[in-house]
């Protein structure tokens, strides 16, 4: 325990001999400090609490800057307004104190709204100092770590986490203006399906069985399409086992949308209403804004853009050339142990074409090999009808027509077996059985909502929109 540390633990004796509880008790009829501010009138009573962010003491008297989540106002404090016991209170004030101010409001000498204290209390005493440089919290992995450090020192941060809830909120509302219902499916999969990743593995005692976090919600929506629900989406946390960077987590979050009786194409109309009417609602009508050092623009139509093509064009080869894919691939460095020709291509592509999409872009017609769970086409079975969006070379969008042949789907996820492709542990029976009953032609659409926040926030990394990203042990 250092110095400042001891010397907070002894203002906890003062304040309690004062006959106050330094952690305080429930503080009625609070008003946010924006409110205050945006509502100001001269000798107006107010009663607010929050944080103290600063202290400028002047003998008898001493001006605080009291912090709440929407905003910071001034708060002096008089000894011969608010009596001696109140003002040994202030005396035992520390720097990150919550407390709660009633007073008048005036404007101080430099024409500061601020609350001319006659009563306050001690609401939470703060046994540890905030970082020296409060107003600028600069160590990125103290930040992470600490996140409740980082919302109280950095305005900007908590401004992305509001945004980000507004972000989501729009689209429940948008959602349901085009008739889709949200629903709930199980985060805990007797099989992994839905996607191509490695699952994390848990298990159940009273059932002796593994259980695999949901890697996509996927085939339990597709269920759903079977049971009647036409129009279902599901803004839902996804785990995959797989590697860390600014642009993944292993724990994200991902919105699965589900259309019967659509295609790939209402899907892309969809997501292009969906993101421009976000940026319009982000930036006040707006379409264009700024990502890092480069200008994004929304405006619509997005350009639409063949895989094989760009393929071709980056790579330098057709895709389905294995030998050339091969020699590209080793040229490039990448890892190709265990893995199918088809996977070693498409890891090529996301080498060296993903990187130049800056788009917005739809990247349209992918090679039905990698898709087992999209619809090929029906003049050209080699290809399907599948789409992902990229922004700043990010992949934001995935959608198909959904397969819904179960004779074809069986016999995919049967060779997906056989290649052991990973993630596939057995085949999921009982979503074949639903299939079997009938399931509606439809569309298929999922979002990766912590990278839509990203680009809608500017934050370069997914762990400035994650509140507690995963980190590795310290």
């Amino acid at each position: 325990m250092n110095e400042q540390q001891q010397e907070r633990i002894k203002k906890l004796g003062s304040i309690k001999a004062l006959g106050f509880d330094p952690f305080g008790k429930k503080f009625p009829a609070t008003t946010a400090i924006k409110a205050i501010k945006d509502n100001y009138e001269e000798s107006k009573i107010v009663t607010t609490a929050g944080r103290i962010l600063a202290i400028r003491s002047h003998g008898k008297a001493a001006f605080l800057d009291l912090k709440d989540w929407t905003g910071k106002i001034q708060v002096y404090i008089k000894k011969d307004k608010v009596g001696d016991k109140l003002f040994q209170l202030y005396e035992a004030f520390d720097l990150g104190d919550i407390v709660g101010v009633k007073g008048a409001l005036a404007k101080s000498k430099t024409g500061e709204i601020t609350v001319f204290a006659d009563d306050f209390t001690m609401l939470s005493k703060s046994l540890l100092p905030l970082p020296e440089k409060w107003h600028g919290l600069k160590d990125v992995d103290l930040r992470y770590r600490q996140r409740y450090l980082d919302l109280i020192v950095n305005n900007e941060v908590l401004d992305v986490f509001i945004k980000r809830t507004k972000i989501i909120n729009y689209i429940r509302n948008f959602m349901g203006s085009k008739g889709f219902v949200e629903v709930e499916t199980p985060m805990m999969h007797p099989v992994p399906g839905g996607a191509t990743a490695r699952p994390f593995i848990t298990h159940h005692n009273t059932l002796d069985m593994d259980l695999y976090l949901r890697i996509a919600p996927e085939l339990y929506l597709k269920r759903l399409l079977v049971g009647g629900m036409e129009r279902v989406y599901e803004i839902n946390r996804n785990f995959r086992n797989e590697g860390i960077d600014t642009k993944h987590n292993p724990e994200f979050t991902m919105m699965e949308v589900y259309q019967a009786y659509g295609n790939y194409e209402d899907m892309m109309e969809i997501t292009e209403q969906l993101f421009v009417n976000l940026a319009k609602e982000t930036f006040g009508g707006a379409l264009k804004f700024k990502y890092g050092e480069k200008e994004i623009d929304f405006a619509p139509p997005w350009p639409r853009q063949s895989y094989m093509e760009l393929f071709q064009k980056h790579a330098g080869c057709a895709w389905e050339d294995t030998e050339k894919v091969l020699a590209k691939a080793k040229e490039l460095g990448l890892d190709l142990k265990g893995k199918t020709a088809e996977a070693i291509a498409n890891d090529v592509f996301e080498k060296v074409v993903e990187p130049n999409l800056e788009g917005p872009v739809f990247l349209i017609d992918y090679p039905t090999a990698i898709c087992p769970l999209t619809k090929a086409k029906s003049d050209k079975p080699e290809i399907c009808e599948r789409f992902e969006l990229f922004i700043n070379g990010m992949e934001m969008a995935n959608a198909f027509t959904e397969l819904n042949d179960p004779l074809d789907q069986r016999k995919r996820f049967e060779e997906q077996l056989a290649r052991k492709t990973e993630g596939s542990v057995k085949l999921d029976e009982d979503f074949i059985t639903a299939m079997e009953y009938g399931m509606p032609p439809a569309g298929g659409l999922g979002i990766g909502i912590d990278r839509l926040v990203m680009i809608l926030t500017n934050s370069l990394s997914i762990r400035d929109v994650i509140l507690f990203p995963t980190l590795r042990e310290k």
